[in-house]
């Protein structure tokens, strides 16, 4: 998955808890949450001064929450295991086991959660 469908992917599914995502889709997200992160951050910097206000991030973080959890819980489906381990993010040791959990290489073949979200764009092989 490339950088923009994983975006889309992530807007278009901004809801959908069910289903997997894959270890490219949910690193993408997080990669574009930062840049944006960053470009409000500045945009906030140049607009109200240093120890302003950050309206503009405020908001920009309130529109991306929903869609990175949705896309976390997906990426914990891809591992099968179920969206509630994201609440483990709530402690400092939870958030490691969660980091550990998304770099993780999905279960090959579909799971309970749904069919493999590569499945057909890499050979199956062993996982190195």
């Amino acid at each position: 998955m490339t950088f923009g469908e994983a975006i889309a992917s992530g807007f278009r599914n901004y809801v959908t808890f069910d289903g997997r995502a894959s270890r490219s889709e949910y690193w993408f997200w997080v990669l574009f949450v930062v840049l944006v992160s960053l470009a409000t951050g500045i945009l906030d910097y140049v607009i109200f001064g240093p120890g302003g206000l950050s309206p503009i991030n405020a908001l920009a973080s309130l529109a991306l929450f929903l869609p990175g959890l949705a896309v976390g819980v997906r990426r914990l489906h891809d591992i099968d295991r179920t969206g509630w381990w994201m609440l483990l993010v709530i402690t400092l040791i939870g958030g490691l086991v969660l980091l550990v959990f998304f770099v993780m290489r999905g279960t090959p073949g579909p799971n309970r959660f749904g069919p493999d979200p590569l499945a057909g764009a890499m050979p199956a092989g062993p996982a190195y």
